[in-house]
């Protein structure tokens, strides 16, 4: 299990079984991004990756918002080295969260902009609170978006959907987001906490190594022709059908009860 020690005062991290929370805590700021916050938020990950026990990673944020993004008051003083870095840092935890092969679910609420934004977008599941605002800002700033922006924009809307977001900077209403399919659910604010927890839980359940494999599958097929992804379909199901999860799955079927699956995620 995990201690409290792998988080630090820009996050906070904590065990509630199978769950990995990860609560970015800077609310006096919108839990605007630091270095501190980045590669915390990064060595959890990297070790959730390591520790079968942990099976699905929430990412929240404390206070009113999930995340304002980047810090535009602490780049007034920073260098061009010094913003090449702090993305660098920015970058390597994208792709730390799209290469866990556990499913990543985003919290919502509030205030998710630029970054924090495409923080969520990096994860496998957004869920969100009821009145929660998206914005992608960076052009007001004269800026281009960072943190995956484009990618995940251009692949979940398609390129005019996305320049639009991109060029007018405006707020984005939970309830378009949702129907532009950015986001998976949408609960009232006194329930988001309970509801995240029970789907994070209905997840845990789950095949793990399967659904870390389903979550692979799904992100090549984003870039890869259907004849390569027919082809990892088909190594991939091959190698699931010699595992207990299978065999817990099918004799469950059998027995009309819901499976109780086990599986090793790295076995």
């Amino acid at each position: 299990m995990f201690a409290v020690a792998l988080g630090n005062e820009h996050l906070e991290v904590h065990n509630k079984g199978p769950i990995l929370s990860c609560v970015l805590n800077r609310p006096d700021s919108l839990n605007a991004f630091s270095d501190e916050m980045l590669l915390g938020l990064k060595e959890a990950l990297t070790e959730a990756a390591l520790n079968d026990e942990v099976r699905v990673v929430v990412i929240s944020g404390a206070g009113r918002a999930f995340s304002a993004g980047g810090d535009v008051k602490a780049m007034e003083d920073y260098s061009s080295d010094d913003i090449y870095n702090h993305l660098g840092e920015l970058n390597q935890l994208i792709l730390t969260i799209k290469e866990l092969d556990k499913p990543v679910i985003a919290a919502v609420h509030g205030y998710a902009a630029g970054a924090g934004f495409n923080l969520a977008l990096a994860c496998d599941q957004i869920l969100a609170a009821e009145g929660t605002q998206f914005a992608l800002s960076f052009a007001q700033v004269g800026l281009v978006a960072d943190a995956g922006g484009h990618y995940f924009l251009s692949r979940l809307l398609g390129p005019y959907r996305a320049k639009e977001l991109l060029f007018r900077a405006e707020p984005l209403p939970v309830e378009t987001a949702i129907e532009w399919g950015l986001v998976n659910r949408i609960y009232p604010i006194e329930k988001l906490e309970e509801e995240v927890s029970n789907y994070a839980v209905q997840l845990a359940k789950g095949p793990g190594r399967a659904m870390g494999m389903m979550k692979k599958l799904v992100d090549q097929a984003q870039h890869a022709d259907l004849a390569a992804i027919l082809n990892q379909e088909r190594i991939t199901q091959t190698m699931m059908s010699t595992t207990s999860d299978h065999q817990e799955g099918v004799q469950a079927f059998k027995e009309k009860r819901k499976p109780a699956f086990s599986d090793n995620l790295r076995g």
